[in-house]
């Protein structure tokens, strides 16, 4: 077999050289320092967010766990779950959560909802605490809900974000 024509030199990488790494740190503090302080909150906040078991799911994965008999508990105030809620969801205000959250039942999945996910995360933390296994908040809240297209209930009827009636 013939040996392969070398690349031209225009396809070469050129080779850093730790000389020029120290001396580009030297030149832009600020910016390398930005870059570590990024990194080191990115790691950290995984590595919190993994210890604490927390789970968030996707407006799909909710779907499924819904569909395999999970509850929906809407932490919203009742103003905004009369507005629209995800199908046979139970509204239990944050507010009201901590001493409400003893009414759900533990052995099935949980999935906490809010308007945007926050207070979600901290209802699901709550949750674990108490013996909850399978307790999940939508990430996103019903903002992404609403985004996805999926079925929301105000009052008797049910509508869809992607069709008018």
């Amino acid at each position: 077999m013939r040996p392969l024509p070398q690349a031209g030199r225009a396809f070469l990488r050129p080779k850093i050289t730790m000389e020029q790494v120290f001396e580009f740190t030297g030149n832009h503090p600020l910016l390398v320092t930005a870059l570590m302080i990024s990194f080191f909150v990115l790691v950290f906040s995984e590595l919190r967010r993994k210890a604490s078991g927390m789970v968030a799911v996707s407006p799909a994965d909710a779907v499924a766990l819904i569909n395999n008999d999970a509850a929906v508990v809407d932490l919203r105030s009742s103003e905004s779950f009369m507005r629209g809620h995800i199908v046979n969801a139970k509204n239990i205000p944050f507010d009201e959560f901590s001493t409400r959250k003893d009414t759900l039942n533990t052995s099935a999945p949980v999935i906490a909802v809010c308007d945007a996910g926050m207070n979600s995360n901290k209802a699901v933390a709550l949750l674990r605490q108490s013996g909850f296994e399978s307790a999940y908040s939508l990430k996103g809240g019903m903002n992404a809900w609403g985004q996805a297209g999926l079925p929301v209930v105000s009052g008797k009827k049910t509508k869809s974000k992607g069709k008018k009636s």
